[in-house]
């Protein structure tokens, strides 16, 4: 099954700290890089890193346009439905990390530029049964109408709704999956998921507004779903951390990536804490995310069947 992404690309320019900043502060960093990020995108890297069949679609500007348009090349997602914009400079990450956790500013630039007649061109060779993955680092209507089109093609959606935003009804209902961390999960509902009781009554409230199956990060805790009625719960793999950037990004690809393949919910949750615990032991957004032989060797070292 092919997986389009409809979201963000950006640039991220990233700089390690002894610890965040106060207020007016200035303080010393180092190991400055620049690294191919954006949800949209690493999310992207993360399916065809990771084993999938990975269409990109979004905008890139003038700075950096190329070098984004190089990584997806590099890491094998096609590129066929981004659009360079000659007009706007492209998405910008100022990425923070101290202590193994991340800050990140944002300047949304050609990632403002996603429509609706881009998501008709993408989607236009679109089959039933493929999937759509968007996020929130693009225009709300857009993600809306992407859904929609999808949904009336008989696709499987998943929104991972970050970062958090209000949404219009149409969005929840046109949702087979919705996938926040803790945080996002309390701004959609007003509960915070803590244990099978609360994230149950999360998953319930977004039931209510139309979503079909709901599957919560919870960082160190790992991650829970409740899909058809049934709770699942899923350990992380324990590791390192060094870089917390793309640890999201990689869950939620990996976990697609392996529902295109059939494998079940539970399966694909275990397989996607493998590879995000991979990414964290590692600096960087895309560069970060493992290959699909790199997560399930990590996998197997930790004795999680994958």
């Amino acid at each position: 099954m092919r997986i389009y992404i409809v979201g963000s690309l950006n640039m991220d320019l990233v700089i390690r700290a002894p610890r965040i900043p106060e207020g007016g502060e200035t303080l010393t960093g180092e190991g400055f890089m620049t690294n191919p990020g954006g949800k949209g995108a690493n999310q992207a890297v993360a399916v065809a890193k990771l084993g999938g069949e990975a269409y990109m679609v979004g905008c890139v500007g003038t700075a950096f346009g190329k070098e984004l348009l190089d990584a997806l090349g590099r890491y094998g997602v096609h590129d066929g439905y981004v659009v360079r914009r000659e007009d706007v400079p492209s998405g910008i990450a100022v990425i923070v990390v101290a202590g193994g956790d991340n800050r990140i500013i944002l300047d949304a630039g050609a990632n403002a530029c996603p429509d609706k007649a881009l998501v008709d061109r993408a989607l236009a060779d679109a089959r039933a049964g493929d999937y759509l993955l968007v996020q929130l680092e693009i225009p709300v209507p857009t993600v809306a109408y992407a859904l929609k089109a999808a949904k009336a093609k008989g696709m499987i959606t998943v929104l991972n709704p970050a970062p958090a935003a209000v949404l219009p009804a149409e969005v929840y209902r046109d949702c087979d999956w919705f996938t926040p961390n803790q945080t996002e999960a309390e701004f959609y509902t007003g509960i915070y998921p803590s244990d099978e009781e609360s994230i149950r009554r999360c998953a319930e409230k977004l039931g209510a507004c139309g979503v079909g199956n709901v599957l919560i990060t919870l960082g160190t805790e790992g991650s829970a779903c409740v899909s058809g009625g049934v709770f699942r719960r899923a350990d992380i793999v324990p590791a390192k951390a060094v870089d917390t950037t793309a640890a999201g990004d990689t869950y939620v690809g990996a976990f697609v990536t392996r529902l295109s393949e059939g494998a079940d919910v539970q399966t694909a949750m275990r397989f996607a804490s493998a590879a995000s615990a991979v990414t964290v032991t590692r600096r960087g957004a895309q560069c970060a995310i493992p290959t699909r032989t790199e997560a399930e060797a990590f996998a197997k070292r930790a004795g999680v069947d994958v």
